[in-house]
């Protein structure tokens, strides 16, 4: 048993509690268990080899809230798993000759113990790699159920195409149009490739969105964007002249209240009269290569000069009797969104307008926004999008913008082009279908064989899982898989002739689709065990980066709904609680050569008031810079590793929950840290403290003492806030209401050693036992030690969170704001509910109110009850 002057030796300490944590199998989890449920889920991580601060404090989070949810009765399932497939493993084989399996495992392991080295309440025994083939076997398995139920597709596809490392990119991975890998530049080509039906689900995914009430709003709007649902109409543009190898142009608008000031039309470079045109004019062909060469990001597209080739073809004003409209084919439109055409309004679309001056387009205005002068209106550089009147707009003049588009709509729909209304209602989404296809090796193959005779055939169930070949080699660009020697050739399941095994393997987005779905029976035969997904799902908290807002968590809402609907769960929203946590960032730092320097080779001191830096290395001067995300390439990075060596696990802990609120960013400082690790001696030194008083033996007389009851209410008030606070993941309040109840009862200890009565002594055990428990969900291992110091017998991490007594709440003072003509001059302390009368004469003898008064009576003195005293002078 530890005494008062000791130090607290995390070195010690945290290895032989996380040694009892894992014998006892403490965070194991049972499905058996009747206790309500409680899902608690980290976004799992990528096993680069090394954790770093980022992900230190994103678990530490998800560990406070397993911890309190623990105490407070539940049974708590938090697992963890690797995100293990993708491009990074085969980068690795073919630049350090290790197979992609060795290289991702031996990361494993490491990234593996560092976790476990701080201590996180993690259920190992569910532990699962997205690599492992018990896990991407179920994955097949989803696939062919989904494949079966209609929910998957394989089409052609425009994709940007790495020409020297012969695979498909992300729009992410095209950098300054070339792949982000090779460096070459991208090209887009049309593949074949296979879809997950996602934009089947657009109106259920966008309208559910409403029910997500605790996610934040920024994520709930980023969603609905990227959904992007519209309301527009189809507008026919009859063919005017030229042989477009059509009769029409279909357009898909939303504002078609703008039609009467259109000055052109615009066709994506992969629309189909684009294809037909250039076909016979080779300078279009460029055209549309050069185009192909920027890229597929709507990103790239939007922000890329606005260029356009000019076709022979022009088509008929919907609504100007006897105008025509000249037809480009434009670098900004997407072929899919909409129809892949457009008409342009240069007045009322920033796009529009840059292209109409580039090429000396009329540009009409037919908006007139409010209070503006009809004959004085025009557009200069920037186009008007707000409301208004429709103005130059024929039967439409004098309209709003609602009124007008549904004027138009009506006139449209009863208009016919080629026998055909010109106009056609339509709601539209920016959501597409995903395509998962990828041409690599290191990824989940897709369970399909391509027959000549048969078609596609899915593998059968009772033959998976498709394993990735072991013998593969790098030294050749492009996918192992396609040219192994026995992977591809295979003979049909259905009817025994040569056939050919798909190739591509899975988007690794998949693998992360589902795996919160696999925790809840990660060894069962089949994906899920349906009963048991639907106890545990949805998951109760889901914490992780703002930079999976959209991809990861539309992709698991989709994912969900399909599970739902092949019979795997009954569960459409994976996700309940979602937290955004902010970024942990530091300081830069540059020689005098320009280069990076790491923090760990920077001497900080302070002459004259002013921080001063140099170099630990060379004693040259360092320039600091400034605080931004802790990142490999400016070497900002603090190693977590070196960290827990030096102050414990613990300390990190604390300092990473303790600066600010964990939806901002933290700034990592030595002068944080080191705060922390002050704190966590400063708690061991008061139990111990705590413990020797405890110890002694009450004094016969046993009488009032007005301090006890302060330090009871003080450790029920903490109770109570506290709890609101881990329950709305609101750590650092909990952190300052922690600080509030050390220094209440360091500050109650001397009344105990001076009294140590029976009534002291059981308050303060009260109160420093409730401070050990606050403290467990965020320094585990040192509130074990602490526990233990008390004398208890059982660990900390299976003891109940404290009761709350509704009598301790109670104030029976009340502090009151003085104001003198409305101005804030002091405060008073009066008792719950005093007269009016002593309330005014405390605020009277106030000595800021005196001066004030000078000898004078007051004209008039105002109290509101328990709240304010105002003084009229």
């Amino acid at each position: 048993m530890a005494n008062a002057s000791e130090r607290y030796n995390p070195r010690e300490q945290e290895p032989h509690w996380q040694k009892v944590w894992a014998e006892k199998k403490t965070f194991e989890t049972s499905n058996d268990d009747p206790r309500d449920p409680y899902y608690v889920l980290e976004m799992f991580p990528y096993p680069s080899g090394r954790i770093h601060v980022g992900h230190v404090r994103n678990y530490t989070m998800g560990d406070v809230v397993a911890r309190f949810q623990r105490a407070k009765g539940k049974k708590v399932l938090h697992p963890m798993g690797w995100d293990a497939f993708g491009m990074p493993a085969e980068n690795a084989a073919m630049a350090n000759k290790v197979h992609p399996r060795d290289w991702t495992y031996e990361n494993i392991a490491a990234m593996r113990k560092q976790l476990q080295s701080m201590g996180f309440s993690l259920d190992w025994s569910r532990e699962f790699a997205t690599c492992d083939e018990e896990y991407y076997h179920r994955q097949q398995m989803l696939f062919i159920d989904m494949l079966e139920a209609g929910l998957v597709t394989r089409k052609s596809s425009k994709v940007n195409w790495d020409p020297v490392d012969h695979t498909v990119l992300a729009n992410e991975q095209v950098i300054d149009g070339r792949g982000w890998r090779s460096g070459a530049l991208v090209e887009q080509r049309e593949l074949t490739q296979w879809f997950f039906k996602i934009s089947d689900f657009a109106e259920d995914l966008l309208s559910a969105i409403d029910g997500l009430t605790d996610w934040p709003e920024k994520v709930r709007l980023m969603q609905r964007n990227w959904i992007g649902r519209s309301e527009g109409l189809r507008v026919l543009f009859a063919i005017a002249s030229g042989e477009a190898g059509q009769d029409s142009v279909e357009i898909f608008t939303t504002r078609p209240d703008t039609l009467f000031g259109a000055s052109f039309v615009a066709l994506s470079p992969d629309h189909p009269m684009a294809a037909h045109l250039a076909e016979s004019d080779p300078a279009l062909a460029e055209f549309i290569a050069e185009c192909h060469r920027m890229g597929t990001s709507a990103e790239v597209i939007e922000t890329a000069e606005k260029r356009g080739y000019r076709t022979e073809i022009t088509v008929k004003h919907p609504v100007i009797e006897g105008a025509t409209l000249p037809v480009y084919v434009a670098n900004f439109v997407l072929m899919d969104y909409g129809t892949g055409a457009i008409f342009g309004c240069p007045a009322h679309d920033q796009r529009d307008l840059e292209f109409a001056r580039k090429y000396d387009l009329p540009v009409i205005p037919v908006v007139l926004p409010p209070d503006a002068d009809a004959s004085e209106f025009s557009i200069a550089a920037e186009a008007y999008t707000g409301p208004g009147i429709a103005f130059n707009s024929g039967f439409l003049d004098g309209m709003d913008v609602d009124a007008a588009k549904d004027a138009i709509a009506r006139f449209l729909e009863t208009e016919k082009v080629e026998g055909k209304p010109q106009g056609v209602r339509q709601v539209n989404y920016r959501l597409r279908d995903w395509g998962i296809s990828r041409q690599r090796y290191w990824g989940c193959p897709i369970p399909v064989i391509h027959c000549d005779i048969c078609g596609i055939v899915p593998v059968p169930k009772d033959q998976l899982p498709v394993r990735l070949p072991e013998d593969v080699e790098f030294d050749t660009p492009g996918n192992p898989l396609d040219r192994h020697p026995s992977f591809k050739h295979v003979d049909c399941p259905s009817c025994g002739s040569k056939a050919r095994r798909e190739t591509d393997t899975m988007d690794t987005f998949v693998d992360s689709s589902w795996y919160f779905a696999r925790f809840t029976a990660p060894r069962a035969e089949n994906p899920t065990i349906p009963e048991m997904a639907n106890e545990w799902l949805p998951v109760d908290q889901y914490i992780g980066g703002i930079e999976h807002a959209i991809l990861h968590l539309l992709y698991s809402r989709f994912f969900a709904r399909a599970m739902s609907r092949t019979g795997h769960m009954d569960v459409d929203e994976p996700f309940k609680g979602l937290f955004t946590q902010g970024m942990v960032t530091h300081e830069t730092y540059k020689d005098k050569a320009g280069n990076w320097v790491s923090p760990s080779e920077v001497v900080l001191q302070s002459t004259e008031g002013k921080r001063v830096a140099t170099s630990s290395v060379t004693g040259d001067p360092v320039t600091i810079g400034s605080i931004e995300k802790m990142s490999k390439s400016k070497r900002n990075v603090i190693d977590p590793d070196d960290m827990i060596a030096a102050y414990g696990a613990d300390t990190v802990r604390w300092f990473v929950l303790s600066d600010s609120p964990p939806e901002r960013d933290v700034q990592w400082t030595e002068a944080g840290i080191e705060g922390a690790w002050r704190f966590t001696q400063r708690v061991y030194k008061l139990v111990g403290e705590a413990r020797e008083l405890l110890s002694l033996d009450p004094a016969i007389i046993d009488g009032e003492d007005p301090r006890t009851m302060e330090i009871l209410k003080a450790a029920h008030k903490a109770t109570a806030l506290i709890e609101a606070d881990l329950a709305g993941l609101r750590f650092n309040r909990a952190v300052a209401q922690i600080y509030e109840l050390a220094n209440a009862i360091q500050k109650f200890i001397p009344a105990v050693s001076e009294s140590p009565s029976l009534a002291n002594i059981s308050a303060l055990r009260t109160a420093i036992e409730r401070f050990v428990q606050f403290i467990a969900p965020m320094m585990p291992h040192l509130a074990e030690s602490c526990w233990a110091n008390l004398g208890h017998q059982t660990m900390i991490c299976d003891t109940a969170w404290p009761e709350v007594d509704p009598a301790y709440l109670v104030d029976d003072t009340v502090v009151l704001a003085v104001q003198v003509n409305g101005k804030r001059r002091g405060e008073i302390e009066m008792p719950k509910d005093a007269p009016s009368g002593q309330a005014e004469a405390a605020a009277l003898s106030l000595e800021a109110v005196a001066r004030i008064l000078d000898g004078n009576p007051p004209r008039k003195v105002i109290v509101v009850p328990n709240r304010i005293v105002n003084v009229v002078c």
